[in-house]
């Protein structure tokens, strides 16, 4: 038996062969993780040659090889050649068919995962990859239609990848959206929309077609690319097709809904807008509404008529033109109004779901068509008015309806929002069908108390479960439409039916009644009253009347709103505007209503709301206090208000105008003075526009300025109250005062600037009497400036002198404030010093009787004397105003010492002479005291 030899003792004449045998001889391809060697490039070779006989026996021989080879996938680095030898086959199918089955093969190892071996790979490969699935759409040139059907599989698979048959070690899937994207890249849903001209009439491949794109135009980047190669109108033409499996009408559809939805809407409109187009979709939508009976067909009929919506919103777009208009207004009515018409003879809408949407669809075109002008005349003829206004009533009880109360409900709704679009152009047919009186019973069975148990399910039924707060806003909505065309008969009609006092009824209900839990919808309503008794009320004095003091009392309950709510958010601020613009309409004008308004406090709060400083309602509530003081008693309230602070009304105007000429940016020193005396009310937008020629029929800037800020308002109020009565100002205010009081004068110096500006822009050259005038009228506007700006030096240095008195005035005040503590204390040290010494306390007393012997004079003769000191008094105090009379009787005092003993004793409360008190007594005094 031979004996085992070291490896490392082996010798060399051992066979050569054992040494490379593990690293040069191949095992199973797949343990070592590569494909078995395949020469593409000879593949590419033999495919490219043409003259031997037996050349597509080998060239077919090698295809099959390759796709052997490559069973599991191809990777990314070979696919530039693949793709090449892909090409070579395709070009053979013309004069040899039998490589359509190759290039099939191929095309169905593309449907498996790219592979990879680097990670970098996907990026490295990246234009190669783009480049070869581009190539795809290429291939449906290709008159096969094993081949296109093979073709549309392939790309598929993008969004629906096999896995592979095995794995091969050492690579790795691509991405599972990597070949998504590298479609996107290379551009290839243009080239299938552009094959969509080669497939007229193979529904077959057409179908595929359409299921490659329906995948596609999931993405933005296919959308764009799909709208530069017209997808939209290519696929619409082609809607009406026969095709008895009902796919081509779902995909299509499904596809322009993703082009709507992924690109620019207004692209695909206008691609749809054509004649052809809109010929095709009426067709679909007439077919799906009398023959479609299955779910699948109603939910298509439905989808078709949004995407109608959506391009009838394009007024190009010829809707009347191909009958479509017609169509869709009849298909709308016909339930409400009887037609003879062959179309809908015999149809009925039932209450299934997509019915139900078919009609809330219905009215929503109908909105949209209104607003093309030419189709009026079709809304008159298919009687559109009087088929939404059989929905503007009270359910009826006991009465079987086609449409559940849920459903009605919302209809009902819907109807009454189309209703305001469609009946301010129909006016005739709106009065010839009593809408009014309609809309008013509606209104009035809105605010009875019948019960009524609403579902508030829909979208315009928000806030009205269980209530009937939705039907009341929505039939205010279009009474306030109505009211606002300012057609006197219309308006005349609803006030001879008593609306404005219906009106006021309601809102005085409303108020008695609040619904915190719908306050804004309660909101939105008491603000649609108001803007309808508005557009009733104003330039008619007898509707004023009307309005009277009943609508004046709830006019000032809504002003007393806490001023917290304004900001709340939930319509307090839209209420206050609807409430301010009925006070112009419905109460100014009127003089019983402005004398109530007044009695009532109404300036005061006008005045409460404008001292919020809210710049939204400083205009309109300005406007109104002009109109305001043209009544006499109207100064009087202004002047009497008081807010914070004390301040009176003309403070408040006064600082309004410093603010907005803040905000304005016109120049002022840090008193309020006018620094440019040349132009002093020029703003900062003023004095960016370069003056420009403009026609005599355009106002200037400077006039314009009049409308676009409130100074012209506060200038109007105060020279009605008289500026210079007015109370409460300060010196700033003053100062601010002679600039209001000159705005007039500097305005018109400005317009006047602005036409001599204007005449030099235009190398003009006025005469010379012109000129002299012009130069005069800017010298004047210059002077006042001068003569402002001097006076209001004058005020601040009178306000600085005031201004150093006072404080010279406070400093002398609070001196003397010292003073008087001083001597306050040093008259308690000589008090303690007189009580705590003996020798101070005598001393005093010298000083005391030396100051009142010092202070007699002589006495005349006969002349009764009265000492000052009391005898036997032990004090160590200067004695009290109390002294000893001897002339009063001794019966009534008792002696001279008698009410010495205060500790006793009282003083009696009934006044006179002094008297000792019954009450308190000793032993001995009770001996000694005399009878009364």
């Amino acid at each position: 038996m031979a004996e085992r030899q070291d490896p490392s003792r082996r010798s060399k004449s051992s066979s050569p062969r054992r040494i490379p045998v593990i690293a040069v001889v191949p095992e199973d391809p797949e343990k070592q993780g590569a494909f078995k060697p395949m020469d593409l490039n000879h593949v590419i070779k033999l495919l490219e040659e043409s003259d031997k006989g037996d050349l597509e026996e080998k060239q077919l021989k090698s295809v099959k090889k390759l796709v052997q080879c490559y069973q599991n996938g191809f990777p990314l680095r070979d696919l530039a050649q693949i793709f090449k030898i892909l090409n070579l086959c395709a070009g053979k199918i013309k004069n040899q068919h039998q490589f359509v089955e190759s290039v099939c093969d191929i095309l169905k190892l593309c449907s498996l995962p790219f592979l990879k071996k680097k990670v970098l790979d996907e990026v490295t490969y990246a234009e190669d990859t783009a480049n070869s699935i581009a190539f795809l759409g290429d291939l449906m040139k290709i008159p096969s239609s094993e081949l296109r059907i093979q073709i549309c599989k392939c790309i598929v698979s993008f969004y629906h990848a096999e896995p592979p048959k095995k794995h091969i070690p050492g690579y790795q899937q691509a991405s599972s959206s990597y070949k998504a994207k590298m479609a996107e890249v290379g551009g290839l849903a243009k080239t299938m929309v552009q094959s969509m001209t080669l497939l007229e009439n193979q529904l077959i491949e057409k179908l595929w077609v359409l299921k490659v794109l329906q995948h596609l135009s999931t993405s933005e980047v296919n959308c764009a690319l799909m709208v530069k190669a017209q997808a939209a109108s290519r696929i619409c033409v082609h809607l009406n097709d026969p095709d008895p499996s009902g796919q081509l009408l779902f995909r299509s559809s499904e596809i322009l809904w993703n082009l709507l939805e992924k690109s620019p809407k207004e692209e695909i409109i206008q691609q749809l807008s054509t004649l052809e187009c809109l010929m095709t979709l009426k067709e679909v939508f007439k077919n799906l509404f009398m023959r479609g009976f299955s779910h699948y067909d109603r939910q298509l009929r439905n989808d078709i008529l949004v995407i109608t919506t959506i391009i009838a919103q394009n007024r190009g777009a010829p809707m009347i033109e191909c009958g479509f208009t017609r169509d869709l207004i009849l298909f709308t009515t016909f339930n409400e109004v009887k037609s003879q018409n062959p179309l809908v003879k015999g149809l009925k809408l039932s209450n299934s779901y997509e019915d139900f949407e078919l009609k809330k669809l219905l009215f929503n075109i109908i909105v949209i068509l209104c607003k093309d002008l030419p189709a009026v005349q079709l809304l008159i003829d298919g009687k559109v008015v009087l088929a939404l206004l059989t929905y503007v009533k009270k359910p009826e009880k006991h009465k079987v309806m086609e449409w559940s109360a849920a459903q009605y409900e919302e209809l009902q709704l819907h109807a009454i929002v189309t209703l305001s679009s469609v009946a301010p152009l129909l006016l005739e047919d709106y009065l010839s069908c009593q809408g009014n009186a309609r809309v008013l019973a509606f209104l009035e069975w809105c605010e009875s108390e019948e019960p009524f148990f609403s579902h508030g399910n829909s979208f315009h039924g928000t806030s009205g479960r269980g209530n009937k707060f939705a039907q009341m806003r929505y039939s205010l909505r279009f009474l306030r439409a109505m009211v606002h065309l300012e057609n006197e008969t219309v308006n005349a009609d609803l006030c001879e039916k008593g609306t404005i006092q219906q009106l006021i009824g309601i809102f005085k209900n409303i108020i008695s009644h609040p619904n915190e839990k719908e306050e804004a919808i309660v909101l939105e309503i008491q603000s649609d009253i108001l803007l309808i008794l508005s557009g009733l009320c104003e330039h008619h004095i007898q509707r004023k009347k009307i309005f009277g003091t009943e609508g004046v009392d709830i006019v000032l309950h809504v002003m007393k709103t806490d001023p917290k709510k304004l900001q709340s958010g939930l319509g307090y601020s839209v209420l206050l505007f609807s409430t301010l613009d009925s006070i112009w309409c419905c109460i100014l004008g009127c003089y019983p209503s402005e004398d109530y308004f007044l009695e009532k406090e109404g300036i005061f709060i006008l005045l409460d709301v404008l001292a919020l400083n809210q710049k939204k309602f400083c205009n309109l509530i300005l406007g109104i206090m002009v109109e305001f003081c043209d009544n006499p008693k109207t100064a009087a309230h202004v002047n009497a208000w008081r807010g914070k602070k004390n301040q009176t009304a003309a403070s408040l105007l006064i600082k309004l105008w410093r603010k907005e000429e803040k905000e304005l940016g016109v120049k002022r020193d840090k008193y309020g003075k006018i620094i440019d005396t040349k132009r002093p009310l020029f703003t900062s937008f003023q004095e960016e526009q370069k003056t420009t020629s403009l026609p005599a029929n355009c106002p200037s800037i400077a006039v314009m300025d009049v409308a676009e800020n409130i100074r012209a308002k506060i200038y109007a109020v105060l020279g009605k109250l008289d500026f210079e009565n007015l109370p409460g100002l300060s010196a700033e205010d003053f100062v601010t005062l002679c600039i209001i009081h000159r705005y007039l004068d500097f305005k018109i110096g400005e317009i006047w600037n602005e036409i001599y500006e204007e005449i030099k822009l235009e190398n003009l050259r006025p005469v010379t009497s012109d000129k002299r005038i012009l130069e005069t009228i800017t010298t004047a506007s210059e002077n006042i400036g001068k003569m402002v700006a001097s006076l209001q030096s004058e005020m601040i240095e009178s306000q600085a002198r005031q201004d150093v008195q006072h404080e010279q005035k406070v400093y002398t005040k609070i001196q003397t404030a010292h003073k008087q503590r001083e001597l306050a204390n040093k008259s308690w040290e000589n008090f303690l010093a007189r009580t705590s010494n003996t020798k101070t306390l005598k001393k005093a007393k010298r000083l005391q009787e030396k100051a009142i012997e010092s202070s007699k004079n002589e006495r005349p003769q006969n002349a009764v004397f009265h000492p000052t000191v009391i005898k036997g008094l032990n004090t160590t105090v200067p004695s009290g105003p109390v002294v000893t009379v001897e002339s009063t009787p001794v019966r009534l005092l008792g002696g001279p010492l008698a009410d010495t003993d205060i500790a006793i004793k009282k003083l009696p409360i009934r006044g006179g002479a002094l008297q000792r008190v019954k009450t308190v007594k000793t032993v001995n005094e009770t001996k000694r005291s005399i009878p009364t």
